[in-house]
């Protein structure tokens, strides 16, 4: 089985009012998965221009990069092409604000996008991975 090597970024975008911190999460329209929003690096960006566009493109918002959280690395099988073959993916996470958009206005990759509490966003996502830094960014943030 043929190998290959992607690398994405992402964000961990929040929002603060009513006294209440949200975080945005998608439910993609393939796999009907909660998760972060993040998509392959393309040629000639940074992860962190990458991280932005994918968030304006999956969650419907412009924010800002606060900080990096992480990358996480992971393994998978992509049966979507005449042949599966594995797939070693990187992924840069970054803590982001929210600064304009709407949630409603994300791209058909994505079935839904939602602000939620971080704790509830624990609770939703599929990975165990983008829980870990949900969990992170929210004591980053204190």
């Amino acid at each position: 089985m043929k190998t290959c090597e992607l690398v994405s970024a992402g964000g961990v975008a929040f929002r603060e009012g009513g006294g209440k911190r949200q975080i945005v999460l998608i439910k993609t329209a393939a796999e009907g998965r909660w998760q972060l929003p993040k998509g392959i690096i393309d040629p000639g960006e940074t992860p962190e221009i990458a991280a932005l566009r994918e968030v304006r493109e999956e969650a419907g918002i412009t924010c800002e990069i606060l900080e990096k959280i992480d990358v996480i690395e992971y393994w998978f099988v992509d049966r979507y092409g005449e042949e599966p073959f594995r797939t070693h993916k990187y992924v840069h996470f970054f803590l982001m604000k929210y600064l304009s958009g709407d949630i409603a206005d994300h791209d058909d990759e994505v079935f839904e996008s939602r602000w939620v509490e971080p704790v509830e966003a624990v609770k939703m996502l599929s990975f165990e991975t983008e829980k870990a830094l949900v969990a992170r960014a929210a004591a980053s943030l204190g």
